[in-house]
């Protein structure tokens, strides 16, 4: 299972590469499989103290060891100052030599100076598993449940718990620390708050209310979420508008694994409601179509829709040549009423460029509306947008 979809996109660029992705993506794995011949884990505590106290132990010993073609450092940003010796390696070193990087902090890495190595090192994604990449193992009930962190998903045993410790050691303390702050009841609830809102539209003002921690601070709070890669946001359209109607100007957050969210709250060895399955299957549409974008390095451009009166699109793909606006729907029947969103972007936006209107849901067949709108299988779907990604 760990030959990853960016597993061939690694294997395949001639260049020096770093690799971002939360912890448990499988990014170490995915490391070890090419087989890098000097491979530094930071993870490691004594690996760490060794290169935190001399970070320039690095360059001495590749300056020694030439035939070393592929370095690999995992989870780079514990010791920042690596990168300085990393540079100088690139630079001055064997033209033939490739680094692997990983991390799963990009705030530690900017505030480390990894914008020092623009055209030196290539950036490159890992996420939870794709659905393309799980045939014959896909269950959609346990990806909602549970999410798709490879170590969990594929674990029936002791995935429920492994989750568990995910979020207690990684997201409540870990991620805490990070953040400096000395307030741990504020962090506490604003997480409980933030999963709640996964895929709504966020005011900071109210969540700063409800949660009673200042906007400034869930501002904050919600930016470490972003730099530890843990949630996406998705910012609203911003296309040619052609009428008055007035669009909401708020950001969406989605946390990167509708799992992670769900042992936020605690309800992943739970049974879900069908309210609840609707939810999580729009958070997990939308999280698939961006990580299947980032693995195939499309420009694809993603933004959400919904005007002051309630019409919504839940996700709007800009392309070069069109733009989709694509509803999401648990449901296996569709109605002429559930595409009024659709008709209200197209709308708004059409005659900028073409606009495709889908929806996405897990009835068996494909269907098209008189008003143009086409009703498609959410794996047919995905797998079809996979194909156009990749053309």
């Amino acid at each position: 299972m760990q030959d990853r979809m960016v597993g061939h996109l690694v294997a395949s660029l001639n260049k020096s590469l770093l690799l971002l992705g939360p912890r448990q993506v499988g990014k170490s794995t995915l490391i070890k499989s090419l087989k890098p011949d000097l491979y530094l884990n930071l993870a490691s505590e004594g690996t760490f103290l060794t290169y935190a106290k001399d970070p320039d132990l690095l360059r001495r010993e590749l300056n020694e060891n030439a035939s070393a073609k592929l370095v690999a450092i995992d989870e780079v940003q514990r010791v920042p100052a690596l990168l300085n010796s990393v540079q100088v390696l690139i630079d001055d070193g064997p033209t033939d030599r490739r680094f692997l990087l990983s991390g799963s902090s990009a705030r530690k890495l900017r505030s480390a100076g990894v914008n020092l190595l623009p055209g030196r090192v290539i950036l490159v994604h890992l996420d939870p598993l794709m659905m393309p990449e799980m045939d014959g193992i896909f269950d959609l009930d346990r990806a909602l449940s549970v999410g798709t962190l490879p170590g969990i998903y594929l674990d029936r045993d002791l995935g429920n718990e492994t989750l568990s410790s995910y979020v207690d050691l990684y997201l409540r303390e870990e991620i805490r620390a990070e953040s400096m702050t000395r307030n741990i009841g504020d962090y506490a609830r604003f997480l409980d708050t933030a999963a709640l809102l996964s895929g709504q539209y966020i005011n900071y003002s109210k969540v700063s209310s409800d949660t009673e921690i200042s906007k400034e601070t869930v501002r904050r709070f919600f930016s470490l979420l972003e730099d530890t890669l843990l949630i996406y946001k998705i910012p609203p359209y911003r296309g040619v508008e052609k009428t008055t109607r007035r669009v909401s100007q708020r950001d969406r957050f989605l946390f990167f694994d509708v799992g992670v969210r769900n042992a936020i709250l605690g309800i992943h060895a739970q049974k879900l409601t069908q309210e609840q399955k609707g939810s999580l299957f729009e958070q997990w549409i939308i999280t698939q179509l961006l990580s299947l974008s980032r693995a195939l390095r499309s420009p694809w451009k993603f933004s959400s829709y919904r005007t002051n009166a309630g019409a919504e699109v839940d996700l709007i793909i800009e392309r070069p040549e069109d733009i989709i606006a694509l509803e999401i729907k648990f449901g296996t029947r569709i109605s002429g009423e559930q595409t009024r969103g659709l008709l209200s972007f197209e709308e708004f936006a059409g005659g900028h460029k073409p606009v495709k209107k889908w929806i996405c849901y897990r009835g068996e067949k494909a269907q098209k509306f008189d008003n143009g709108c086409v009703a498609y299988n959410y794996k047919d779907l995905i797998l079809r947008l996979v194909d156009e990604m990749s053309a």
